[in-house]
């Protein structure tokens, strides 16, 4: 069924992942002489030049003796006031990687250099200027996608946020190492973000403007039909080099996604025509580590009077598992002054994740720690931000101030705390931890804004994740009482009253869903999904061949008619549908799955086991396609692999019957009747009055020369079901020898 699990509500206004670590080169002796060649140069090297290159995000260029002589005046300015290099964390705040924070001596060396008549000094001592490829950073990428449309900015005006959708045309999934972000003018690219559209949303929202950009700095996307938090800071600034993902934490790119790049420009001065590409890297095998994002935030605190110098909003969030902390994004706008960010240990011990003492929203970043930061179960995370609404604040927008409220334009104020954080210490056999941390969040979230119906329908969705369906259609319930006829809730409430067995509600549901949205197939496709489980295949072949009118490259709908007209008997017009469903989406498991059954019924044993084969990588715990994929290899003389596949069942699902009744069956033909009579006993220890079962043993029995236990089983078999004929004529051939 479909669940639509989680929405994902992001704060657009977002920025990138700070620069390699850079080496600090060492302030030379008092007495001697300061040069351009053998004490500056490097420092504006590994500082500055990362941006102050030809075609970088920096105004000017730094890599010559000549531009840091034109500049000089400015950069003792800058760097003496520490607004540049920007970096904003106080030290002994965390330990971040990539730290671009000059020290001490490097600020006096260049003041020095500049007081003392500002010498080249000698060429021989010159280190090599760094070079900035024009190329890709890593290579050619796998694929490069392109905005559909150039957009214009205007010469002057206000800051714009737009949001450029890239669509994901390839059939099959891709999981992505490495991104880089290439805009064509990176000087008004203040900063860009790359959010993952699991269903296509933002373009179905904007049918017939999404190819110019939307506008807006916060954007709402819905992640589908499964719980996919966001898990990655996908960010860019002009001093940011391509992200690469550390191993094992890839991200995930399916048929029909959509990225979306929401950048952040500021005007020029002239009009420039702005695109951008993205140049995607595969990597060959999946994720093995699941990240997840958190956030703090209090926007329902800010509202800000004007001339208000130390307004604190401030939030907290108790972790309900262990997790490492790999980065923090802390976020506001222009007169945010104080943002801070620590967690409270369960021994009450207080670690700091991050301040920023004087915080300027064009030089905000992420910041990832050197190494990450282990909170155990039950720390308690704060974010306390101090807000500085008066004419004294330099970054204030507005002369005179004004009241300032929660908003998305960049004159009104946000106050979020990001941390990308791993679940650790987790059980192997246990729910996804992050449905533990999302119920952890929401319920936080609820708690603060009972009117928040995002947070609420994310709860609801998380613990519909964890199997706790009554709790989840309560709070679904609690949803619709503030919106009556949401189509989404009454859609996810119909799932989860399907899962705890509420059938006659979960129709209800499924219908009033559709009643209020006749355009959203989710609703159709669960009722008919209802109905196959009912075994109504003429209604669920009703409603889904009415969706498919609607929702034409649906694979789900066109496998699940299949499965309805196999169960009208239509079995040629099944292998129509679902032959319809691989070729929209070849990964489509119930498609490969009744393909592979028909074909062994067929004969067609090569062909089952590769469509089966391709069933188990999508669902390699599925006990039933285990079962046929061993049947196909039994036929086709693969003994050996067809064991495998049952033995691998039988750990997946110890307690089936039919597994261990199966696998004594090939063991026996196998000549293996110990291990068979094994494997039967285990059949009939879970289901002793299995007539069938009993008549079986016997048989094994007897012919391992079991004579007095053969006879035994046959008995047992004709009490169980008197007419048993085999049982019957197995007992008297048993007694006549």
């Amino acid at each position: 069924m479909r669940f639509l699990k989680h929405i994902l509500v992001v704060a657009a206004c977002a920025v990138a992942i700070p620069s390699t670590s850079l080496t600090q080169h060492s302030a030379s002796a008092a007495s001697s002489p300061v040069t351009w060649n053998h004490d500056i140069a490097p420092i504006i090297y590994h500082n500055c030049a990362v941006c102050h290159h030809p075609g970088g995000g920096g105004p000017f260029s730094l890599l010559s003796f000549r531009d840091a002589l034109r500049w000089s005046r400015q950069i003792v300015t800058v760097t003496g006031s520490r607004y540049m290099p920007p970096w904003l964390p106080a030290p002994g705040y965390g330990d971040f990687a990539g730290a671009r924070r000059m020290s001490d001596d490097q600020i006096a060396l260049i003041r020095r250099w500049v007081d003392s008549g500002m010498k080249e000094g000698d060429a021989a001592e010159a280190p090599t200027p760094p070079h900035f490829d024009t190329d890709w950073q890593l290579g050619k990428p796998d694929l490069v996608l392109t905005i559909e449309r150039p957009f214009t900015l205007p010469d002057a005006g206000t800051d714009v946020f737009r949001n450029f959708v890239f669509r994901y045309t390839l059939g099959e999934t891709h999981f992505i190492r490495a991104v880089e972000i290439r805009p064509s003018v990176p000087a008004v690219v203040h900063h860009a973000n790359i959010l993952i559209d699991r269903t296509a949303s933002l373009r179905r929202l904007h049918p017939n403007d999404w190819q110019d950009g939307v506008a807006g700095m916060e954007i709402q996307l819905d992640a589908g039909n499964t719980f996919d938090p966001d898990s990655h800071f996908l960010f860019w600034k002009p001093d940011t080099p391509a992200l690469e993902e550390p191993a094992g934490m890839t991200w995930r790119l399916d048929p029909g996604n959509d990225l979306v790049l929401n950048m952040h420009l500021k005007p020029s001065g002239k009009p420039e025509t702005v695109s951008a590409q993205i140049g995607l890297y595969f990597a060959a095998e999946p994720a093995v580590e699941h990240p997840m994002l958190l956030q703090l935030e209090d926007d329902r605190d800010l509202d800000i009077p004007p001339g208000a110098r130390d307004f604190v909003v401030e939030d907290e969030l108790t972790l309900p598992i262990d997790v490492k902390v790999f980065g923090v994004y802390p976020h506001a706008h222009y007169i945010g002054r104080e943002l801070a960010g620590w967690a409270i240990l369960p021994n009450q011990q207080k670690k700091w994740l991050i301040r920023i003492p004087s915080w300027d929203i064009d030089r905000q970043s992420v910041y990832h720690y050197r190494e990450p930061i282990v909170l155990p179960r039950g720390t308690v995370l704060h974010m306390r931000y101090v807000y500085d609404n008066s004419a004294d604040n330099i970054h204030n927008p507005n002369s005179p101030p004004v009241r300032v409220r929660a908003g998305n334009r960049s004159v009104d104020e946000m106050a979020h705390f990001w941390l990308q954080v791993l679940p650790v210490n987790t059980p192997k056999d246990g729910p996804d931890p992050r449905l533990l941390l999302e119920k952890a969040w929401m319920k936080h979230r609820v708690k603060r804004g009972p009117e928040d119906t995002i947070a609420r329908y994310n709860l609801a969705a998380a613990e519909a994740g964890l199997g706790q369906y009554a709790a989840a259609a309560a709070e679904y319930r609690r949803l619709l009482a503030i919106h009556p006829n949401d189509a989404r809730a009454l859609n996810s409430l119909g799932a989860a009253l399907e899962s705890a067995g509420d059938l006659e509600r979960a129709q209800a549901a499924f219908r009033q869903a559709i009643d209020h949205a006749p355009d959203n197939c989710d609703a159709e496709f669960n009722l008919a999904g209802l109905e196959l489980r009912l075994s109504q295949f003429d209604k669920a072949e009703a409603h889904l061949q009415a969706m498919l009118q609607r929702c034409p490259k649906d694979a789900t709908a066109h496998s699940a008619l299949g499965v309805a007209l196999t169960g009208r008997g239509d079995r040629s017009a099944a292998q129509i549908e679902f032959d319809r469903a691989l070729s929209l989406d070849a990964s489509d498991f119930t498609a490969l799955y009744h393909l592979g059954e028909s074909a062994i019924e067929a004969g067609g044993f090569d062909r089952a086991i590769d469509l089966l084969e391709k069933a188990k990588a999508q669902r390699p715990e599925d006990v039933d396609t285990l079962e046929h994929l061993a049947m196909a290899f039994a036929q086709s003389g693969r003994t050996g692999e067809a064991l495998n596949e049952l033995h691998a069942a039988a750990k997946i699902a110890p307690g089936d019957a039919v597994v261990h009744s199966l696998l004594s069956q090939l063991l026996a033909a196998a000549g293996s009747l110990a291990e068979a009579i094994d494997e039967q006993k285990q059949a009939l220890h879970i289901e002793p009055r299995e007539a069938n079962g009993w008549n079986n043993l016997g048989v094994l029995e007897a012919r391992a020369g079991k004579t007095a236990a053969a006879r035994a089983d046959f008995q047992h078999a004709l009490e169980l079901a008197p007419d048993h004929a085999e049982a019957r004529a197995n007992l008297a051939r048993i007694n006549r020898d």
